[in-house]
């Protein structure tokens, strides 16, 4: 059966990890509610207990076995985000998503390095999840507002990923799938693993890219967006951050030019992306992509 959207859908079977903690407690119930298929949940020394009806393991070894989960959501602290990933990627599990903020930045480097050995996909850190639209949940990412539709959305910041998201909506272009990719200076995985996850993907059409200033990402995505069939619209956050000062993620910072916003709108529109200057533009340049139009 062919998967709905990107990287997860309906018949994703999914372990939460923390699932006693008080921090995950309203998205389970948020992700119960939207039809999110929650087979299992582990914290260590209260195996046996249910939490809102999903039976709770003492490690992720032993929910595997017990309930076959092929995605898990760690719902952990920053200092334990490490064993628990690693714990989950020896059980098996493909698609991890980690919410948590703070983790040290050579714990998530560690944490990459093995998911990319074991051929899991990591979204986050300090990401808000994933949600294929009419499908399944996985995490806090807009459930009243997302429709499922053929938009493709992949946001650095948090929260432009819900904020477009319910604009696209509005706008009445509904979404495969959006996800928040998280907004640390190291991902499991950068902006463009997740535009050639769309781009093979046979339910989107179009992609909207939301990245921010700091790093280079974006300039990676942009030398894939060249050789892309699908049409791609980017907004940049942080064209006015000062020079040396955080914008509020640890990834967003403008250490050198090229960090900023400027120079990363220059790149991808010499790439062939289309450029939004605010998010409200972003419904009005897909639905000319949609149309056909192909001027810049």
């Amino acid at each position: 059966m062919r998967r709905v959207g990107i990287l997860a859908d309906r018949n994703t079977r999914v372990l939460i990890q923390g699932i006693t903690s008080k921090y995950g407690l309203s998205q389970i119930k948020m992700m119960i509610k939207y039809g999110t298929k929650i087979v299992a949940g582990v914290s260590p020394g209260k195996g046996g207990q249910n939490v809102l009806g999903i039976p709770v393991y003492d490690t992720v070894e032993e929910a595997v076995r017990e309930q076959s989960p092929e995605a898990s959501i760690v719902y952990v602290g920053p200092s334990f985000a490490k064993d628990a990933a690693f714990e989950a990627i020896d059980a098996g599990i493909k698609l991890l998503v980690i919410p948590t903020e703070g983790i040290p930045v050579h714990d998530t480097m560690k944490i990459r390095y093995l998911a990319e050995e074991r051929k899991a996909w990591v979204v986050g850190p300090n990401s808000l999840g994933l949600i294929t639209p009419g499908e399944t949940l996985l995490g806090s990412l807009a459930p009243a507002y997302a429709r499922s539709g053929d938009v493709g959305l992949l946001s650095r910041s948090g929260t432009l990923s819900i904020e477009v998201t319910r604009i696209l909506a509005e706008a009445g272009l509904g979404q495969s799938t959006c996800v928040s990719i998280g907004g640390d200076s190291v991902l499991g995985k950068n902006p463009v693993d997740y535009l050639k996850e769309f781009e093979a993907d046979q339910q989107t059409k179009t992609v909207v890219m939301l990245g921010e200033i700091g790093g280079g990402k974006e300039y990676e995505a942009a030398e894939y967006i060249r050789v892309m069939k699908k049409p791609v619209v980017a907004f940049i956050a942080g064209r006015t951050a000062v020079p040396g000062k955080r914008m509020g993620h640890a990834g967003a910072l403008i250490a050198k030019a090229s960090d900023s916003a400027e120079s990363k709108r220059q790149a991808l529109f010499q790439a062939g992306a289309r450029i939004a200057d605010t998010p409200w533009e972003i419904p009005e340049l897909v639905k000319k992509l949609k149309g056909g139009d192909s001027g810049i």
